[in-house]
């Protein structure tokens, strides 16, 4: 969270539905990072200290401000009725937000990869001049093409910003592009807007335009170069891969540099806020859902999928496994090959070693799940709950079947279908008396080897 002392107020754009998209999903919902989009700035505005908050969104999305909602807690809304341009939507925002003081920050919901240091910086630029009205985020693109340039004054002030196809030729020459992200002086911000006309070709009215009314009213206007992955907007499916492919690298290189050893990197996948501590190892092609928390010394193997859990130190889980949501391992846990867990809680020293099923439980301290366990959690109406005492011992292939509890240091047979509690101490097995029929193999084989070579002459 910034210390920032200046009122900061955001508004974000994410009104648009993305037809490139080809999705009835909102575009601003579409995942990075197991993150939808619009989540992501949510949570900047959040991390540079913005409040309030305002989503411009259009009619009928529910679910974008539902995001909102759930990442900021409280979000004003305002409804874009028609889609008559950028300014036109940051105007949309005034009737919630009322009169400001500060910062107004310009965001935009398709635009996941801006990072908290440059927002940052657009702020200290605006802060640290009293007469700038407009901070503008630029960028130097591989290729300017349709991109609005930033035409700078000979005193480097910002003189206004021009959009390609209305550039001159010495324009079109300008490498710094316009992000569309902004920062405007909060109580000037309306009267500015109000002014911007529409008379272009598309009669929409153009946030862009600020720059020069802010300047004719005897203000200046700033522009802040910022990284071309930052500005990202994301307009299609091969952009949101795009947009995934970055945020990875990023995400990769922060937990290297912190400690975390990575075998093959570009095979890990992380969410948006994946926390590992230092010294943990993870092998190839493991992918971390949201939610996940993983304590130092731990070893993630192979093929691994861990989705809301939070694992502890110096536990070791895979290869081939997967932890679903709710799912918590202390100290020095075991979870081996083809074990899945689902709202588990697993104490320190605990081992499901291979091949089971761990779902609604509790493990006890030191527990030993064999083989081919697994809890049956649900009757086809409702879930139940499995506990399972300190140093417990279940044999392979039991099935323990909700509700049910095996008390501290309890055994179950190999083989056992639990229905009922198990005490402490006690030893309970489910399994039929064992037959054995002296030479009945051999008698078998003797047997259906005639009826084969009867069926053979036939």
């Amino acid at each position: 969270m910034s210390t920032q002392s200046t009122p900061i107020a955001a508004v974000i754009l994410a009104a648009g539905k993305g037809t490139r998209m080809k999705s009835s999903l909102p575009k601003v919902l579409h995942p990075v990072a197991s993150v939808p989009m619009v989540g992501h700035v949510v949570k900047l505005a959040l991390d540079v200290g913005a409040a309030p908050i305002a989503l411009v969104v259009a009619e009928g999305m529910e679910n974008v401000v539902a995001v909102g909602r759930e990442i900021a807690g409280e979000v004003d809304v305002a409804i874009q009725k028609e889609q008559n341009g950028t300014a036109h939507a940051v105007l949309a925002a005034r009737p919630v937000l009322g009169e400001l003081d500060g910062i107004l920050l310009v965001l935009y919901g398709d635009t996941p990869l801006l990072t908290q240091t440059t927002l940052e910086q657009i702020i200290e630029t605006m802060d640290a001049d009293s007469k700038c009205a407009v901070a503008v985020l630029g960028f130097i693109p591989e290729d300017a093409g349709a991109y609005g340039r930033l035409v700078l004054a000979d005193d480097g002030t910002l003189e206004k910003i021009v959009e390609a196809k209305d550039a001159t030729e010495d324009e079109l020459a300008i490498e710094l592009c316009n992000s569309g992200v902004m920062a405007i002086r909060a109580n000037v911000a309306w009267k500015l807007l109000a002014q911007v006309k529409n008379d272009n070709a598309k009669k929409e009215y153009y946030l862009t335009d600020i720059v020069a009314l802010a300047r004719a009213a005897g203000y200046t206007a700033l522009a802040v170069e910022g990284d071309e992955d930052e500005v990202l907007g994301i307009n299609s499916r091969n952009e949101l891969a795009i947009a995934e492919a970055i945020f990875q690298y990023r995400a990769r290189q922060k937990f290297m540099d912190a400690g975390v050893t990575l075998i093959d990197p570009d095979s890990v996948y992380f969410a948006a806020d994946t926390a590992i501590a230092n010294d943990v190892l993870i092998e190839p092609n493991v992918f971390f859902g949201t939610g996940v928390t993983v304590a130092s010394g731990v070893h993630i193997k192979a093929f691994s999928h861990i989705d809301g859990a939070t694992i502890g130190t110096n536990s070791t889980v895979g290869p081939f496994a997967r932890l679903r949501p709710n799912t918590t391992l202390g100290a020095d846990v075991k979870v081996g090959n083809f074990v899945e867990l689902k709202a588990a809680d697993v104490k320190a020293g605990a081992k499901i070693s291979h091949l089971s099923y761990i779902g609604d439980a509790s493990v006890g301290e030191d527990a030993n799940i064999g083989a081919g366990t697994i809890t049956c959690n649900y009757d086809g109406y409702l879930k139940y709950k499995t506990t399972i005492g300190k140093g417990v011992f279940v044999g392979s292939n039991s099935a323990l079947v909700a509700p049910v509890t095996l008390g501290d240091g309890a055994m179950v047979g190999a083989g056992s279908v639990i229905t009922e509690d198990v005490a402490g101490d006690a030893i309970a097995l489910t399994r039929t008396a064992q037959t054995v029929k002296a030479g009945g193999a051999k008698e078998f084989r003797t047997k259906k080897s005639a009826e084969k070579l009867a069926k053979k002459k036939a």
